[in-house]
């Protein structure tokens, strides 16, 4: 299964995971197409590279920030990855980075990187096929949904908690859709009409705003406990 991360060995027990997130046009510059504080902006971006990094196995141990907003952007930017860290209690990583203050651009953008380390002897879930559950936890939301229903998003404390789960595998949906995950996760080309849920399969999810699970059929009831009405079913004819 291809992720969107990097993972380079350190040594024979560690690896370094690397993801990143980059937005464009999303800030509070005249021409940006979303309208939204810097701190929000950022806050989505990082929660989009630590949840590639932690569905990886990797535990977050920096962030880097690549601003081309402007020098007086910098304080809100750095607000919104501490909020995050903050939700995963992970106050103290360090967060480095740069802007690009010889131009200004007339949209805003910036770019985040999580670096994260994961055991190397921590072998990945393999679940079987007759006993897999599939569900989508939260909303596919892009643009100003994402704002104005902030209560259907996956939060990064309840993500952090099922990444803590035996026999789940995780996926982030982005901007590709949960039928793209789905069929990352399947290896397999199936048309639409074989897949059933109540939300929108083909829907950019933004910011990971959701998330595609594999589990066992075992961990049913815990998914649904812990997840409310986050939790959509996906059934497979």
């Amino acid at each position: 299964m291809k992720r969107d991360i990097t993972e380079i060995p350190l040594n024979d027990k560690k690896s370094l995971v690397i993801a990143a997130d980059n937005s464009g046009g999303i800030g509070l510059k005249a021409h940006d197409i979303v309208q939204t504080p810097y701190e929000v902006v950022s806050y989505y971006g990082f929660r989009v590279a630590v949840m590639e990094c932690m569905a990886a196995g990797g535990t977050p141990l920096a962030v880097v920030l690549h601003n081309f907003s402007g020098d007086d952007v910098w304080p809100s930017l750095m607000k919104g990855i501490e909020r995050g860290l903050e939700e995963l209690g992970l106050a103290d990583i360090p967060i480095t980075g740069s802007t690009e203050s010889n131009f200004s651009l007339v949209q805003s953008a910036i770019g985040i990187i999580v670096m994260g380390k994961k055991d190397r002897l921590a072998h990945d879930t393999i679940l079987s096929v007759d006993n897999m559950k599939l569900a989508v936890i939260g909303s596919p939301l892009v643009g100003n949904e994402v704002l104005e229903r902030e209560h259907e998003v996956l939060s990064l404390s309840l993500f952090q908690e099922l990444c803590q789960l035996q026999d789940v595998v995780l996926l982030p949906v982005g901007s590709k859709g949960i039928l793209h995950e789905l069929r990352v996760l399947l290896n397999y080309e199936f048309p639409n009409h074989q897949i059933n849920c109540d939300v929108d399969l083909d829907k950019s999810s933004g910011p990971a705003t959701c998330c595609l699970v594999a589990y066992d059929s075992s961990l049913e009831q815990i998914f649904q406990d812990k997840c409310g009405h986050l939790f959509h079913q996906i059934l497979v004819k």
